[in-house]
This record gives structure tokens, sequence and C-alpha cells, in this order.
């Protein structure tokens, strides 16, 4: 009778857990940050205890798209491929018919159906589970802080199933120095479990995520500017982890007393926009670049000045002389075009013979006067008649 009643419930199962690629049963769905960890599940609910042969897990971006394996295992050898290699990680119970996927630091490229199949031992039947994997944009790993607030640092990864995480740690590094400093940290194979830092940190950092959902984050509160820095999380499923880096800056409050901010430490190589300083009455001093800057303009601008005052004083010197040859050459082309005249005048003399009128006799005389052609000498020609008796 229990026979019977296997090999009627047995084949139910299966094929029930194979009827899923045909029914109209929605994948349950994976929403995952750029960076972050996706966990999904995959278990073969059965009576029996029946070895798992095989498990292969599958991407599906679309019906045009190729297939892509992303890893697969077989004599009990777990295989990542292509560019999943050293991010996807077997991390279910074989020995439980559980086949669940880690896939660590998702990238955008791994948006799409993700199918799992696993071969029983001694079964034909193909045991099959889909998930759809959604990408959103990565979330900013830099967070700016005020001083004396709190500052929200999250760590976790989605899943699928009830994987329950078994170890969080949280770790500070300032940069100042090359050890690590422990914030928080809870352990589930410890019989104390929780640690937290008794120093830095000691009384300011809570956990704000739910354990046993995957999440492992912490608020920080009354943030000083000593807690600047580099922040890890560490979030453990059984021997296999998943990190996340956080950098965190602390701003101090602008002085309302004197208009003036105080001066923020900087982290190197972290690039953040800074508030503007707001506009104040003191003096502004200038550093010695500044200074040697300055001195050098106005040294170059007096040697230059001398220069400058001897080549306006050449070109007007160069203009005064262009004119006055100018003014030559228009007075020799007037001359040349109005030649010297000559104006002759006859003088008329009378000389008496033997005194008296009847004697009379007369003589004509030539004279010559020349005339020029300038204006302001002006010249007009002349008849003078002179008559002697």
């Amino acid at each position: 009778m229990l026979r019977l009643l296997k090999l009627i419930v047995i084949p139910m199962i299966l094929g029930d857990s194979q009827g899923l690629t045909s029914r109209a049963v929605s994948p349950p769905e994976l929403r995952v940050h750029v960076g972050d960890s996706a966990l999904m599940g995959c278990v073969v609910q059965s009576p029996e205890e029946k070895d798992v042969v095989k498990v292969d897990w599958i991407l599906s971006k679309g019906e045009h798209a190729e297939n892509e394996y992303v890893l697969y295992y077989y004599s009990n050898l777990s295989v990542p491929t292509g560019r999943f290699q050293n991010r996807s990680h077997l991390v279910g119970d074989i020995l439980q018919n559980d086949g669940s996927l880690l896939l660590q630091n998702v990238q955008e490229a791994d948006q799409g159906t993700y199918t799992c199949e696993i071969r029983l031992k001694n079964k034909s039947m193909v045991f099959k589970k889909f998930v759809v994997l959604r990408v959103l944009p990565e979330k900013p790993k830099e967070l700016t802080v005020l001083e004396g607030g709190s500052a929200e640092m999250g760590c976790f990864f989605q899943s699928t199933e009830e994987k329950h995480v078994t170890k969080v740690d949280w770790m500070f590094s300032s940069r100042k120095h090359a050890k690590e400093e422990v914030v928080w940290s809870h352990d589930f194979n410890t019989p104390s479990g929780h640690f937290q830092n008794q120093g830095h940190f000691q009384n300011r950092v809570n956990l704000i995520g739910d354990l046993s959902h995957n999440d492992g984050s912490i608020m920080l509160q009354t943030v000083k500017e000593s807690d600047q820095g580099v922040y890890t999380c560490h979030i453990y499923l059984g021997k296999l982890e998943s990190k996340k880096t956080i950098v965190l800056r602390v701003i101090q409050e602008e002085s309302q007393e004197y208009g003036d901010p105080l001066e923020a430490f900087s982290l190197s190589q972290v690039l953040i926009a800074t508030t503007p300083r707001p506009k104040t009455n003191r003096p502004v001093i200038l550093d010695g670049n500044q200074l040697v800057i300055i001195v050098g303009i106005v040294c170059a601008t007096f040697l230059l000045l001398p220069v400058l005052i001897l080549i306006v004083k050449k070109t007007q010197w160069n203009k005064s002389s262009v004119n006055s040859t100018a003014s030559l050459k228009s007075l020799e082309n007037k001359e040349k075009t109005n030649p010297e005249k000559h104006v002759y005048s006859s003088i008329t003399t009378w000389e008496s013979m033997d005194g008296g009128p009847s004697g009379q006799s007369e003589a004509t005389y030539m004279t010559m006067h020349p005339v020029w052609p300038s204006s302001s000498r002006a010249s007009s020609l002349a008849l003078s008649s002179v008559r002697s008796k």
C-alpha cells in the first residue's frame, strides 16, 4: 500500500514541478541595484531522499537572444562559466536537493530570466524553476553628513528564499591607519553572537536591518569628524562572503556668529561638491604664489612702459616726415605744371633836341620783369612809362 502511494504521489509532485514551464505562473522577481548581490532559490520538494545528479543555471534575455550558461553542477563539482566566474556560487545544500544560486556584484548585463534545472538520480523528469532579475541603477557609495547628525548605511542582498545570513561584520578605516576597526558585528555561530565596539563607536551604532531577511544595515548616530572614512560591510552566507563599501564624509555646520564655515576635513581620492562660502568683510590674504604673480606683472609694466613711449614717439616722427616729404613733392609738381613767365614792358623816353619841341626825338626801351607762381608773394605786371624831356 505504501509503495503504491509513493508511485502515485511522487510523479504528481515531480510532474507539477516540471509543469511550471507550461503553466501561466508568474515567476518570483528580484530587484537588485548594480553592485549588490542576489540570492535565487531552487529547491526540490520531494518525499524521497534522492541525490541531485545535475544542476544548471541558465540566463535568457529574450526570445531572440541566445541563452547563456551561468553555472552548472555535476559530479560534486560546481563550475561558474564565462563572465559569471568569481561572481556566481552554488549556495544550496545539494544533499537537501537545494541548488540555490548567489550572484554577487550584479551588473546591468545580468538582467533577464534565470532558469534552474535540477535532475535527480534515477529520475527522468527535470525540475525547473524561474527567477526574473531586474537590475536597478547603482546606489551612491558616498555619504555626506553634517557633524552631529546620523548616517544610515545599508548592507543586504535580495533573496527569493529564506536563506539566513550567518554573520555580519562592519569595519571602519580612517585612511590614516592601515588597520581596520570593528564597528559592529553579529555572528550566529557563536554563543554571544552580538558584538559592538566599546571604543570609538561605543553606544552610537544600532542595527536597523532585519537579519532574518538578510539585511544588516546600521545607523551611526551623533556623527563626529573622526568618523569620516571608509566603512565596509561583510555579510556571510555560510562560507560565502558578500562585501559592500561606503565612504562617509563629515562636514561641520557653518558658524552663525562670524559667517565663516569651518574647514572640513577632505578625504583623498574622493570628489564631492563643497558648500560655497558666505561673503565676509574680512580682508583677503594672498598666498605666496599670488604675490609673486602680482609683483611680476608690476615689474613687467615698468620695464615695458619706456619701450612703449619710444615706439609711440617714433611713430609720430615717421608720420611727420612723411607729411613733409609729401608737401615738398606737391610743391615741385606744381612748379613743373606752372613754368616761369616773363613780362616785357616798354619804356618810352623823350629826348630833347636843341631844347625845343620841334626837335623832338623818341626812343623806346624794353625791360623784362619775372613773375613768380607763389601765391603768398603775389606780384602783378606793371607798365611804367618814363618820359623825359
